[in-house]
């Protein structure tokens, strides 16, 4: 068993983390910045490091610093969350190095993963069924105009090593080649450091689907269903729920054995998810994710599972403590990501919190690292919160949302609440019809 474990990350999914080591009786320690100094995950854990100024660059993403606080702590291994170095191959691999146990998978994993042409050939040769598109990386605009043909127009443009989004550029037609090619190409660059890119089929009206694997790295490997996560803004999501709305048992079943299969036939470790595009029947896969999601409460809400105490229990080494029999969907749950933004253009609006209320009640759990007071710095990510909801069904989620909405108090900084509020009311929201498109669609209509 860990004695102490140090937190690689800050906010809402270090706080998260804290917890879970606190209930499992291991020491916790945090690492901050100098903008972080007065953290909520800095006051609650057993111990507290400072490892650098406020940039992410010089602070949060200094692996040696990291490394350092670990030797300084005596710390045995690192969870890293999410974002950050939580997909970072190298930063595993210093991390072993060292003699430490990285929570999470392997850097060959990770490396395999994070590579999209490598990872959609190694999820092929798997079995798992994959968007048509390129046959590795285009080099240049003839190429890829021979390939969009080949394919059928619209066609998206993606880089090898993107995320988040960037360096993805859609391509309607042949004559909309040029620039999307060129464009992704330079984001990729600018982004990643690699302007690699490889072209896929654009479905028109997908669902985009995730599939939550664990594996415990000695060929043993579940799934934990699936969550929907089409309501999107520039690719970044901002509601999911579980299960999806157009996913029934049987479908479930089927694309959930494959990915626990797939996983299990390359001894993957820890939490992992598969994202897939799903339209008229059929499931294509685009990325795995190889750490913990920000939408992962929803998923632990269905079937009653502590996902980061999971993640700790095989890094140690231990078997895990649920079988894929065991796990069975038990009613429904939904999180929306709040955001310190202000609508209707999203700008950021870091500031300091004059009053936070947290919903509570039946079903409701709210992920957050506010208090009152607290001062939003505007070096990080803009999110503040996850409002997570638990119902027997989706009618009965919906309503516990919606009243939870309506207790939360966020006082003196505009945040995206009021999003949430007029997308309850929309029929399409109700009833679960709605596709990856239709948010940005929706946004266009109401907030010009």
């Amino acid at each position: 068993m860990f004695d102490k474990i140090l937190i690689a990350n800050r906010g809402e999914i270090a706080l998260r983390v804290v917890r879970a080591c606190r209930e499992m009786g291991i020491k916790s320690v945090a690492v901050h910045s100098t903008a972080d100094a007065d953290a909520m995950h800095v006051r609650m854990a057993d111990e507290a490091i400072c490892i650098g100024p406020p940039a992410g660059t010089d602070s949060y993403l200094r692996i040696p610093a990291i490394i350092a606080a670990c030797e300084v702590t005596g710390a045995q291994a690192i969870h890293p969350g999410y974002g950050f170095l939580s997909e970072n191959a190298d930063f595993v691999q210093v991390i072993e190095d060292h003699g430490l146990t990285f929570i999470g998978p392997t850097a060959e994993h990770i490396r395999i993963m994070g590579d999209k042409i490598t990872a959609k050939d190694t999820m092929k040769k798997l079995g798992v069924p994959c968007v048509p598109g390129s046959d590795g990386g285009v080099p240049d605009v003839a190429s890829a105009k021979k390939v969009g043909k080949e394919l059928g127009y619209p066609v998206i443009v993606k880089a090898t090593a993107g995320g988040g989004g960037r360096g993805m550029k859609l391509a309607p037609t042949e004559a909309d080649m040029e620039s999307a090619f060129h464009t992704a190409r330079a984001e990729a660059l600018s982004g990643f450091g690699n302007d690699e890119v490889y072209i896929e089929k654009y479905l028109t009206k997908p669902r985009h689907i995730e599939v939550q694997v664990f594996g415990d790295g000695k060929g043993n490997a579940v799934h934990l269903g699936e969550r929907d996560c089409s309501l999107q803004r520039r690719h970044q999501k901002v509601f999911e729920e579980a299960p999806g709305p157009a996913i029934t048992p049987e479908m479930r079943a089927r694309i959930g054995k494959t990915c626990a299969d797939a996983v299990a036939g390359i001894n993957y470790i820890g939490a992992g998810t598969i994202e897939f595009l799903y339209e008229d029947g059929e499931f294509y896969f685009i990325e795995m994710n190889t750490r913990l999601q920000v939408e992962h409460p929803v998923t632990e809400a269905v079937f009653g599972v502590d996902l980061v105490r999971e993640q700790i229990r095989v890094a140690e080494g231990l078997p895990m403590s649920f079988t894929q029999d065991d796990l069975e969907v038990q009613g429904h749950a939904i999180e929306v990501r709040i955001n310190a933004e202000k609508l209707p253009n999203f700008t950021p609006c870091p500031g300091t919190i004059t009053q936070f209320h947290a919903p509570g009640g039946l079903g409701v759990r709210m992920d957050s690292a506010l208090y009152d007071g607290y001062k939003i710095p505007p070096y990080y990510d803009s999110l503040i919160g996850k409002l997570i909801v638990h119902g027997r069904d989706r009618p009965e989620a919906l309503a516990r949302l919606s009243r939870a909405l309506g207790e939360l108090i966020v006082d003196g900084v505009d945040t995206t609440l009021p999003l949430f509020h007029a997308l309850l009311a929309e029929k399409d929201i109700q009833t679960g019809n709605y596709d990856i498109h239709w948010l940005e669609k929706w946004l266009e209509e109401n907030l010009g």
